[in-house]
């Protein structure tokens, strides 16, 4: 068991590669959370708008120049993260999505407990001979993680269901619920910033927005082509895609002149707001956040039934709000109907809002993570040197300042919340459910600044 020296909170390492999008949230959202419960947090990435935000917060930021796929700059990138972690010398690493987890497995090689977050299965991402060896790959590395953590019970299952074996937990997203705080939700579009406006879109234009990185997995294209259909049942409807990425000068190609395709943006909130209907179209995900700030800003959502998509919807909004995957006649449907009905779509916004409220606050994706660090660190073969009287410290207890905690002590780790935490599921190495993991219930929030470095 590799363990933090006596009195010192634990260090923790992310490592993350992409930069941006929904992976980027999680992360800063966990470093932030960690932050302030006095972890020691180190994040390796790339360097960029993450980095900077990360170091912002007070994490230790180390520069890992990575490409987003694999490729012939992997054994460096793994050698450098072999560096990164001599100098770090942390106690738990978390890596997040396929390709950190690609490289950090292979750097770390079970030497210290790893976690591992795939954020939707990367041999979900690509076909034939590539997707047999992201398969095989990740069969083979799953010895690697001491867990493996999916953000939807539908993500694990197809996980399991691949033949992938291990320690599984399941910690569905959250998000930051003070950026779409604004007291009860409005009936009509917003226009905070101005956003419409400055696209040409009239206050009273019918609107639909789809933010996304702008790729294959997001589906702008199937959105496109249900688009002409949707024109045709609501004259005067506009649609903007939210994003950028590597299909963005085909998606702007074939795009009509109804469409605006507004580019990257720090925080999509604005939109959220201006737009009557947020659409995310998805061919595949883990658990998608923009549906569920839509929904935390009071819209209601058309999302496509991919791994996570009925887990983040209350079960009122499911015949209205989840359309089949790939299927571009269901989607424009589902779109059209709900532009043109304005009391349903505030009713579905309510309802959406004040599911986003009690299922997926961020602090409770913080708190299970947490719970999930103390049992890997402090729950394996230390019960074997704890000491004989058999008696557990309370867990979020701080020892004084100089106190130097007998081996087996448990230190605290983690925000903790009185709050009832996300059901999540545990399963043993052939797949079978074990009952409960430690997620299941956080203790209560205890959230510090931290003293350590």
């Amino acid at each position: 068991m590799h363990l933090p020296p006596t009195g010192l909170r634990p260090r923790v390492l992310h490592l993350t590669q992409p930069v941006d999008g929904g992976v980027a949230r999680v992360v800063a959202d966990l470093t932030r959370a960690q932050l302030a419960d006095g972890l020691r947090v180190a994040v390796a990435c790339p360097d960029g708008s993450l980095a900077d935000r990360l170091r912002s917060l007070g994490a230790d930021v180390r520069n890992w120049p990575a490409t987003r796929s694999p490729g012939p700059a992997l054994v460096p990138e793994v050698r450098r993260l072999v560096h990164v972690l001599e100098d770090v010398r942390p106690d738990l690493v978390h890596a997040h999505s396929a390709k950190a987890g690609l490289a950090g497995r292979l750097a770390v090689r079970g030497r210290i407990p790893t976690v591992f977050q795939p954020h939707a299965w990367s041999f979900e991402a690509v076909g034939g001979a590539a997707g047999l060896l992201a398969l095989g790959w990740e069969r083979w590395a799953a010895r690697w993680a001491a867990r493996t953590v999916c953000v939807s019970e539908a993500e694990r299952l197809r996980g399991v269901r691949a033949g992938l074996r291990g320690p599984w937990s399941v910690v569905p997203n959250g998000i930051d619920l003070t950026r779409f705080d604004t007291g009860a939700p409005t009936e009509a579009p917003e226009d905070p910033g101005g956003v419409r406006l400055r696209h040409g879109i009239g206050p009273d234009a019918p609107l639909a927005v789809c933010v996304g990185r702008l790729c294959r997995q997001k589906g702008q294209d199937l959105l496109l082509g249900a688009w002409e259909t949707v024109r045709a049942r609501v004259p005067g409807a506009r649609l903007v895609l939210v994003g950028d990425g590597p299909d963005r000068a085909r998606l702007a190609a074939r795009a009509p002149a109804s469409v605006v395709l507004a580019g990257t943006v720090a925080d999509a909130t604005a939109w959220y707001r201006a737009a009557d209907l947020v659409v995310l179209p998805s061919r595949w995900e883990g658990m998608a956040l923009a549906p569920l700030e839509a929904m935390a800003c009071g819209r209601p959502v058309v999302v496509t039934d991919v791994d996570g998509a009925r887990e983040g919807l209350p079960p009122a909004l499911v015949p209205h709000c989840l359309v089949p995957p790939a299927d571009p006649a269901a989607l424009a449907d589902a779109v059209a109907a709900l532009l043109l009905d304005a009391p349903l779509r505030a009713t579905l916004g309510r309802r959406g809002r004040a599911h986003v409220r009690s299922a997926h606050d961020v602090r409770r994706t913080a708190a299970a993570v947490a719970a999930l660090y103390d049992g890997l660190l402090y729950d394996g073969p230390l019960a074997d040197v704890a000491p004989a009287t058999g008696a557990r410290p309370t867990v979020g207890a701080r020892p004084a300042a100089d106190a130097r905690p007998t081996v087996g002590v448990r230190p605290p780790v983690g925000v903790r919340s009185t709050a009832p935490a996300h059901p999540g599921v545990a399963v043993d190495g052939a797949g079978r459910s074990a009952g409960p993991p430690a997620v299941a219930r956080p203790l209560p929030i205890e959230c510090r600044e931290s003293t350590h470095p």
